[in-house]
């Protein structure tokens, strides 16, 4: 990992703004970027639109949303509301809503738990709009798999990229969602490399959002019975890796001070859409043979 040198030195530097320039073709600012308002008997100047939008396009771009999650807004996510299997997903999408209505004055982050394709991401993603567009929060959508890939490229001396250029929009991001944590299995390098992280973020107050496909419970505890076919190993042997296994205890136990967890249980959206769109040829009854009558 970096130095302690090198962080201090890094967050020296901080990271660059983002100052929108107006836009000169404006028909309201003429491209000043202000407009002005009469409120009441007064007359006053405020910040033009175009400057806004301009911001909030640049945000977007910055935040570095994958294209296949473009489409994800928080008034697309779809659940049934009448259906009683589908309450975890109501429930999660009004987390997701009162997280923005609320930030900045609440900056705890949201941990999303639920299998593959209950819309972990699609939330998450709709949040980060939500805040770039209607409050101007930088944000920052981050991949953990391909991650911890750039930080394991960034040690070959032929990759341009250090460490820390990596790692500096990470920890400097005021919102940062990091998407399927645990998806890499769990390894010394990759316990340390999570508690930086983390840690580093949770030092800064900064809020952090966090999907996974893995249960929120304890790491696998110290095999007391070492007899193969005993009741315990078979139990051990189909039980489904945790949150624990995948960052360690630590870790696990640290996100929970830093984030509410918002459990999500359904069936995988994709895999349904995908069968939704299936429609079966079905065979005629009878065939008609060119040449040949019905029935003979």
């Amino acid at each position: 990992m970096a130095s302690a040198a090198v962080e201090s030195s890094f967050r020296a530097t901080g990271m660059n703004s983002v100052s929108p320039q107006p836009e000169a073709s404006c028909p309201i600012c003429g491209g000043s970027g202000w407009r002005s308002i009469v409120q009441g008997k007064e007359r006053k100047v405020v910040r033009c639109e175009c400057r806004t939008k301009i911001r909030g396009e640049r945000l977007l771009a910055a935040a570095k949303i994958p294209r296949r999650y473009e489409h994800c807004e928080l008034s697309t996510f779809k659940y049934d509301p009448e259906d009683k299997e589908q309450k975890s997903l109501e429930n999660a999408r009004h987390f997701a809503n009162r997280f923005v209505e609320e930030y900045p004055v609440e900056k705890t982050g949201l941990l999303f738990v639920g299998t593959v394709g209950v819309g972990k991401t699609h939330l998450a993603v709709g949040i980060l709009k939500v805040l770039i567009r209607d409050k101007g929060v930088p944000c920052l959508f981050c991949d953990y798999r391909e991650l911890l890939k750039s930080i394991q490229n960034s040690y070959n001396p032929s990759v341009p990229a250090t460490e820390m250029q990596i790692l500096r929009p990470v920890f400097d991001s005021e919102v940062l969602v990091l998407d399927e944590l645990g998806a890499v299995h769990g390894t010394e390098w990759v316990f340390d490399t999570v508690n930086y992280i983390l840690n580093s973020r949770y030092n800064d107050n900064k809020t952090t959002i966090i999907t996974t496909n893995f249960p929120d419970k304890p790491e696998r505890g110290q095999v007391e019975d070492d007899n193969p076919r005993s009741y315990s190993a078979a139990e051990r042997a189909a039980r489904r890796e945790t949150l624990g296994d995948r960052i360690g205890e630590r870790m696990r136990s640290r996100l929970h001070e830093m984030c509410k967890k918002v459990e999500m249980e359904g069936h995988d959206y994709r895999l349904h859409s995908k069968t939704a769109k299936f429609h079966p040829i079905e065979a005629p009854a009878r065939i008609k043979v060119r040449g040949k009558k019905e029935g003979g």
